[in-house]
């Protein structure tokens, strides 16, 4: 990306840089150069999904480009990296699309490794999903002149608008799961950050498995738009079910265009299958909650419910012994540290992976107090407590 005029001595250190991070990539390095300083190290990975097995036709992450999943633990710095950055008297602003539990885990994670990068958070702002708000933010930001932004864009083109005042001013551009349409990596941005979306449906075929002992007919409820995220995880839990548990079989499926639309989807699949042992949903706050008002209202406490994303409805329910039995999460605490260290290789001139990924949480009432503060480095909602006891 341009460099800032501002910081003349980078281009002093950017090829060198620049030519020691490619050595690195292409030897395949492991991390083993990683700074003991704790802007470089992960979190313990206590309820981290196991590995699932290996399969020729397994279900891979991609980015929306196709680009190649690298995980987030490859995404370190070294010692005199982290006091190069340390000493450069830079700033950054935290651009959100949205608030809540999760935005609020990322961005935490991401306060946490500027801190201790040096780097200070001179803006933090949320669009709450309006594009015009979201270019607003980034006009009015630019005006304090950071360094860094990370930040979710909001639409391929209206973001590639939006953000485009930075990308001329040569700020570190950092996105969260979706990149401005046209932009180029490592010229335009630095990286993109999200979660290992197979990883989360394989995840989530997992647990509903283990729930139904491996046998039973199960409804399959997906997001019915072209966005990758969404896609490759339902994608990837639908063909985990068919790998790996033949006595398991998807004998209803719908697409979901709009989230309110789920108790009607869940309502039909039961009818039309009054044997029915399990529904996937897609993500927890709208389309899980819609299933799971179909199943009260039915009366069929003994259907399985496994979804996406930690949310407090579906997670009371899960701990009171209800439908769902288990939520597939992310790390988002994770995610706002590995922007905020990828902003970093971009003041550094370090070539940062197009699309860097953080590992899936299997979440299930037995352990959802170390999901929630692995995944939101956060306890579980009080009354969530409360139903725990």
């Amino acid at each position: 990306m341009t460099t800032k005029n501002k910081k003349p001595k980078w281009l002093l250190l950017a090829s060198l840089l620049a030519m020691s991070a490619l050595v690195a990539v292409s030897c395949g390095d492991d991390g083993a150069e990683t700074s003991e300083a704790p802007a470089t190290t992960e979190a313990p990975a206590t309820t981290e999904a196991p590995a699932a097995v290996p399969a020729p036709d397994a279900p891979m992450t991609q980015g929306p480009g196709g680009e190649e999943a690298v995980p987030s633990s490859e995404v370190t710095l070294s010692d005199e990296e982290v006091a190069e950055v340390q000493s450069g008297g830079y700033t950054a602003a935290l651009l959100w699309h949205t608030s809540g539990a999760f935005t609020d885990a990322v961005s935490q994670g991401a306060h946490d490794a500027f801190a201790e990068l040096g780097i200070e958070v001179v803006a933090e702002t949320n669009a709450d999903f309006d594009a015009a708000q979201q270019a607003n933010d980034v006009e009015t930001v630019m005006a304090l002149d950071p360094d860094i932004i990370i930040s979710l864009a909001i639409g391929p083109d209206s973001g590639a608008e939006a953000f485009r005042p930075a990308v001329d001013a040569g700020v570190q551009l950092v996105f969260l799961s979706n990149v401005p349409q046209g932009y180029v990596h490592g010229q335009d941005y630095v990286g993109i950050v999200t979660d290992d979306l197979a990883a989360m449906g394989i995840t989530a075929a997992d647990l509903l498995a283990d729930a139904l002992g491996g046998q039973g007919q199960v409804g399959y409820i997906f997001h019915d738009a072209a966005y990758y995220v969404t896609n490759q995880r339902d994608q990837a839990f639908k063909a985990w079910i068919e790998i790996n548990y033949p006595g398991i079989e998807i004998v209803a499926e719908q697409g979901l265009a709009d989230p309110a639309a789920a108790e009607e989807i869940a309502s039909a699949m039961l009818t039309r299958n009054p044997d029915l042992d399990g529904i996937y949903a897609p993500w927890s706050a709208g389309p899980a909650d819609g299933v799971l008002a179909a199943l009260r209202a039915a009366g069929a406490s003994d259907v399985a419910v496994v979804t996406m994303d930690l949310d407090t409805n579906v997670s009371l329910d899960m701990v009171e012994g209800g439908n769902v039995v288990g939520i597939a999460a992310d790390e988002a605490y994770n995610l706002g540290r590995t922007m905020a260290i990828e902003g970093a290789y971009g003041l550094l001139g370090k070539p940062a992976p197009a699309f860097a990924v953080v590992p899936a949480i299997g979440v299930t009432a037995d352990n959802i107090i170390d999901g929630y503060r692995q995944s939101l480095a956060a306890d579980p909602p009080q009354e969530v407590l409360d139903a725990i006891g």
